[in-house]
């Protein structure tokens, strides 16, 4: 699979772009590689679509600050460029009322001129706990969407067929009306007002879905959720969501990321923190010890002598990055536990070393203060 262009630098702009600034750029870009004018270069396509796919994330101000932070997974999921129908349903009126007719004579990609149709989205939270948000997991939903009637193609009409040409519009979808002004002749185009823009009228309804052209029904979908998403990203699915009334094009399922509290570990951007208690025993004297992580539990080393404070670092052992950046590190905080409790056969041991020697505080210059350390484990 090809990488994908950093959308910043598909439309030509700075990533501290205005809106306005976002929009103009778009403009530019899709009138120049309109595959309609350019009929002899294949790839005129492709970067057409991938203006429209920039320009759906960067207009949308939820979508810009996802990609700003986590890049095109946070805000694709892996899926793949929109299609000329979705483009042209969804970005047409950025070039004024007539879409893209306007500049290049005609329906274009629309066929008969006719927009295209597009379903609602469907949104659903999707609960994962750490292990599944730090390795990445396929998950599969159930999920009810309106899908095409079977029985009548998603037309509305009985068997298919019963559908006749719109008499205002003549098929279009649309009426257009030609205004003189100083500057010449100006055509403005609007939705045909007796079709609602379908072109066709149903003379017959299909019996099984009653006109609409679809159904609702009840349907499993595999989704592929990356490693390293985040509590709150919103990832996304093209055409997984609801089909429109009497024909066009499905809209999309979106995915909100929900995190599950884990019992002991705790995340930090692409760490894992976890807070340790040993004896003053085990600090004095060291000791090997369990401690769990987001792949079961692993043994580490306490040294003797070992400070409250100390961060222990288990590289590796955090959450993979969710651009393919490597994986993060596993932070173990230890904090020595001081006994609130004492018996008098304890209380007699301790009154014994209070004067010792080696009991009496008394740090190096080496010795680092907490906040140093965590400046060091972070840098």
């Amino acid at each position: 699979m090809a990488t994908k262009r950093d959308y910043y630098e598909v439309l030509g702009v700075a990533k501290t772009a205005s809106g306005e600034e976002i929009k103009k750029a778009y403009r530019k870009v899709a009138i120049k590689y309109h595959p309609d004018k350019n009929p002899d270069d294949p790839t005129s396509e492709d970067k057409f679509k991938e203006a429209a796919e920039a320009y759906e994330i960067l207009s949308d101000n939820d979508k810009r600050a996802r990609y700003d932070r986590f890049g095109h997974q946070g805000v694709n999921g892996g899926a793949g460029s929109p299609n000329m129908e979705d483009i042209f349903s969804q970005f047409g009126d950025i070039f004024g009322g007539g879409g893209f007719e306007g500049f290049f004579g005609g329906g274009g990609r629309g066929g008969n001129g006719r927009r295209v149709k597009k379903g609602s989205n469907l949104r659903i939270k999707l609960k994962l706990d750490l292990e599944e948000v730090a390795n990445g997991v396929e998950k599969k939903i159930k999920v009810k969407r309106y899908v095409a009637c079977n029985t009548c193609s998603g037309t509305g009409a009985k068997n298919g067929t019963d559908l006749k040409e719109c008499g205002t519009c003549h098929g279009q979808g649309q009426v257009k009306r030609v205004v003189n002004t100083m500057l010449g002749q100006m055509v403005s185009s609007s939705t045909c007002p007796t079709c609602n823009g379908e072109g066709k009228i149903v003379s017959s309804k299909c019996d099984v879905c009653h006109g609409e052209g679809r159904q609702l029904q009840e349907e499993i979908i595999p989704i592929n959720i990356p490693a390293g998403v985040a509590e709150g990203m919103q990832l996304s699915m093209n055409g997984k969501g609801n089909y429109p009334e009497r024909g066009g094009v499905p809209g999309d399922l979106l995915i909100q990321i929900e995190e599950e509290p884990h019992e002991f570990l705790k995340r930090d951007g692409n760490n894992i923190m976890f807070d340790q208690y040993i004896s003053f025993v085990d600090a004095a004297l060291g000791a090997n010890i369990e401690v769990p992580t987001i792949e079961g539990k692993v043994k580490i080393k306490v040294d003797p002598g070992t400070q409250p404070g100390k961060i222990l670092r288990l590289r590796g052992k955090g959450i993979k990055d969710l651009n393919g950046y490597g994986r993060g590190d596993q932070l173990i905080h230890i904090n020595v536990w001081t006994p609130k409790n004492v018996s008098n056969e304890e209380r007699q041991l301790l009154e014994k070393l209070r004067d010792s020697h080696n009991f009496t505080p008394n740090p190096g210059k080496n010795e680092k203060g907490f906040f140093e350390k965590v400046k060091e484990y972070f840098q």
